[in-house]
Parts: structure tokens; C-alpha cells; sequence
């Protein structure tokens, strides 16, 4: 992987917050001119430093909705068995994430329905896919008082000034 300085890593943060910055805006909020700005940011994009650029949808203003996060232990252990798992839970929309976790189970996927039997039915036909499911516990998310949208990469990955 290429070494990152701290423009780039000022061009990622910024980037993260203001998606739809223009290259000249851009350029003015990390110090640069407007060539070697997107310069950056094309070679940041090459190396996969950028993955894509999106809207963040307000899910609350469209509907009600409910969101679980699930706890998933496997039957077995083996390389092959999770292989399997992530293929079948790949397979489902709702299922928005999954973290392969330490601790007592083996995975915490993070499932957004339209209600508990939307939810339901998706755990059934997951289950019923032989994706290799031991058991699983859910938690139905009342409120969520934070969620942040970017991750704090200047704290994170940057370099320390000299």
C-alpha cells in the first residue's frame, strides 16, 4: 500500500463530511490548488482509499421501519462453513451488515425490516437456506442517540506532524 501524507489524509476526512464538494472547494479546504487536488483524489480513488460516493438516505422520514442488530452462531467451525454463511446472508437486502466478531457467538449482523414479522421471515428463510445457523439472538434498537456517518481518520491514520 502507498504511504499517505497528511493532505491526503485531509482530502479522505473532508471528503467523508462533504461528498459532493466541488474540486475547487475541495482544493480550498485542504490547501491545495485545483490540479494536484484532484490529482489526489484520482489516485486516491485508483488505490481504493475511496470506495464510492452516495447519499445518506434518512430511513425515519420514509417510514416506519425497524432495525435489529442479530447475534449468529455457526454449527461448525470450519473455513468452509462460513463460506457458506456469507454466501447465504449476502442474499438478503435487509441484512445491511455483517462483522465476523470475537466473543460467544460468531457474527453480529446488523438487519433493517419493515416490522418484527418482516424480520421474521427474513430469519426463517435464512434458517431455512442451510447457511449453517446454530442459534441466534436479536436486539431490537429503540433509539439511536449516535451514529456517526464517517469515521475520525485524522485521529485514526494520520501522520503526527515533526
Amino acid at each position: 500500500m502507498e504511504k499517505l501524507d497528511r493532505i491526503d489524509f485531509k482530502i479522505l476526512s473532508f471528503l467523508q463530511e462533504h461528498g459532493r464538494v466541488t474540486n475547487v472547494g475541495l482544493a480550498d479546504a485542504v490547501g491545495l490548488s485545483t490540479s494536484p487536488c484532484l490529482c489526489r483524489v484520482k489516485r486516491l480513488e485508483n488505490l481504493g482509499y475511496i470506495k464510492s460516493y452516495g447519499a445518506r438516505i434518512a430511513l425515519e422520514l420514509l417510514g416506519e421501519h425497524l432495525m435489529v442488530f442479530t447475534e449468529v452462531t455457526l454449527t461448525g467451525h470450519r473455513t468452509g462453513n462460513f463460506k457458506r454463511f456469507l454466501q447465504h446472508v449476502s442474499e438478503f437486502r435487509e441484512i445491511v451488515e455483517c462483522h465476523h466478531v470475537t466473543g460467544g457467538y460468531d457474527y453480529l449482523l446488523k438487519v433493517v425490516a419493515r416490522s418484527v414479522s418482516h424480520y421474521q421471515k427474513v430469519m426463517e428463510l435464512l434458517l431455512e437456506s442451510e447457511a449453517g445457523i446454530g442459534k441466534y439472538s436479536c436486539y431490537i434498537v429503540l433509539d439511536s442517540p449516535i451514529v456517526r456517518e464517517s469515521y475520525p481518520i485524522d485521529q485514526l491514520f494520520a501522520p503526527s506532524p515533526n
